[in-house]
């Protein structure tokens, strides 16, 4: 019987769930392994979505999003816009453990940041710098007339032992995104929750309409009803698609766990890349 998982979105969900489960065999606090794999992810410069080396909005800058959530207390941390701090994700949980708010934004989170030890830094990296004087020079040009959803692929990461779980978000958003556009990632309820009671869930892709379906937390609530996980991620796609036609066209995709330790993923589109950690053995599921 599998005691312990973790799960995490994309090909570079490996990154996490190895660094997760490297930190909770030594450890054995779930809440600071699921830290440690997100900024794992946050970390590697050659994954262009999360933290440092993340595709800039149309001025240039980084705007990060993260949030983390516990299970248990139903505690929560989030911010939103914030550039020039990482990790992104260790500010978010600095949020949860150190004010009674849920979420904050833009330069007041940076100013938190900085009074609570954070350093600024530049995200940037050579690679995405060319990147974005590449893009700039194609819209003055005419090559393309407004900013691209190029690259929307969050890393989410989930932790659960026994019962217990915990999730984190962290992203970039879109590549090219107006200044200030904050998706479904640090929003509690639609890129992410956890409640002991019934699981844990998170969402990746498209972030708008993962946010117009509060998508999270309704998979938690079918689970509530009866659902297995993956009944619930296949249901859940399944109305989104019904509901509102657009959404079968892009990516949008879900994880969760169960409470008994049932998993499941879905997406709107074939061949999303999930990844389990069951007890340290890694197995990639494409849905």
């Amino acid at each position: 019987m599998t005691t312990s998982i973790f799960a995490a979105t994309w090909d570079f969900g490996k990154i996490a769930c190895d660094a997760a489960w490297q930190h909770w065999k030594k450890n054995g606090n779930l809440s600071k392994a699921v830290e440690v794999g997100t900024i794992a992810v946050e970390l590697d410069t050659s994954v262009t979505s999360v933290g440092i080396g993340g595709l800039p909005n149309s001025e240039g800058m980084v705007e990060l999003d993260a949030a983390f959530m516990v299970g248990e207390s139903l505690d929560c941390g989030a911010v939103a816009g914030v550039k020039n701090i990482s990790p992104i994700i260790s500010l978010a949980i600095k949020v949860l453990n150190d004010t009674n708010h849920v979420m904050l934004v833009g330069s007041e989170a940076e100013k938190f940041a900085v009074t609570h030890g954070f350093t600024t830094s530049d995200l940037t990296t050579e690679t995405t710098r060319k990147r974005y004087e590449k893009w700039l020079f194609d819209v003055r040009n005419g090559v393309i007339r407004e900013a691209e959803e190029d690259s929307h692929d969050t890393v989410g990461v989930i932790g659960w032992h026994e019962g217990k779980g915990v999730v984190a978000c962290s992203t970039s958003g879109y590549a090219w995104k107006l200044p200030g556009r904050v998706g479904d990632s640090p929003i509690v309820g639609a890129g992410l929750y956890a409640d002991d009671d019934v699981g844990v869930v998170v969402a990746t892709g498209y972030g708008e309409d993962i946010l117009r379906f509060s998508m999270s937390s309704c998979v938690i609530e079918r689970m509530r009803q009866g659902m297995t996980a993956q009944e619930a991620c296949d249901d859940m796609i399944t109305f989104m698609c019904r509901r509102r036609q657009a959404v079968a066209d892009r990516r949008t995709a879900v994880m969760a766990i169960r409470k008994d330790g049932l998993y499941g993923a879905a997406s709107t589109q074939k061949d999303f890349p999930a990844q389990f950690m069951l007890d340290g053995h890694i197995k990639s599921v494409n849905c």
